[in-house]
């Protein structure tokens, strides 16, 4: 697959088997999926459907038990899992709900981390740092460790460490689970600003239907499969 038809995800009749003892778990079955570059998604579904599962497929943080993922003309779920990590330092951004900042490091040293798998120099390293943290309104915060930080800034920090390496793909899993309604629409309202006003590509999980609201579609998956309405 070439990125010539638009597409910057292709998921092919994908199927996800997790094993419990003898046990056989059936969370994707057959599942297709399209992803325009510079589009916004949200993934809605009940909890179990395999909503987490298939963004994990996408940022290759996983693989399926069959089928084909494609993302930026390559197919990922291919790749050696060493190539699979030095592709995913490239291309993927993940925010995840309970923030995952480490709580020795400041806003701006969480921020770095990703980086330090480049071969960025500290000077091309802290510019890089300086332009995430003001995209996200947090310039003045650079310095401060999560414990003196709201959940609306921890989770911005977040947001900014997935945009700091500039991927091709941002993955977020219920971004605005752990957070009150005012902060949960700030950090909505600059995923949209990063989707509108710098062309990133989004997918983001959630259970909110205000949040869903945010992206430019929305897809409801259920039992191992997507469609585009709630399957009752």
């Amino acid at each position: 697959m070439s990125q010539d038809n638009g597409l910057l995800v292709d998921v092919r009749g994908v199927d996800k088997v997790f094993k419990r003892g003898a046990e056989k778990i059936h969370v994707l079955g057959g599942l297709d999926l399209e992803i325009p570059e510079g589009e916004f998604l949200a993934l809605m579904g009940p909890s179990g459907s395999g909503k987490s599962t298939l963004l994990n497929l996408i940022g290759g943080l996983d693989k399926p038990t069959q089928g084909e993922v494609h993302v930026a003309g390559k197919r990922i779920d291919k790749l050696s899992d060493r190539k699979l990590a030095s592709w995913r330092a490239r291309h993927v951004g993940l925010v995840f709900q309970f923030y995952n900042l480490l709580p020795v490091l400041s806003a701006a040293r969480n921020v770095e981390l990703p980086l330090l798998l480049t071969r960025l120099n500290s000077k091309q390293r802290k510019q890089q740092v300086d332009t995430a943290m003001t995209i996200v309104g947090l310039s003045h915060r650079m310095k401060h460790y999560p414990r003196t930080l709201s959940g609306g800034e921890q989770q911005r920090v977040g947001i900014a460490r997935a945009i700091v390496t500039d991927p091709t793909l941002l993955l977020c899993d219920e971004p605005t689970g752990d957070l009150d309604r005012k902060a949960g629409d700030e950090v909505l309202e600059l995923l949209q600003t990063l989707n509108e006003s710098q062309g990133k590509t989004i997918v983001m999980v959630t259970h909110d239907p205000h949040a869903a609201a945010r992206a430019s579609r929305t897809l409801y998956l259920d039992k191992g499969q997507l469609g585009e309405e709630p399957i009752e």
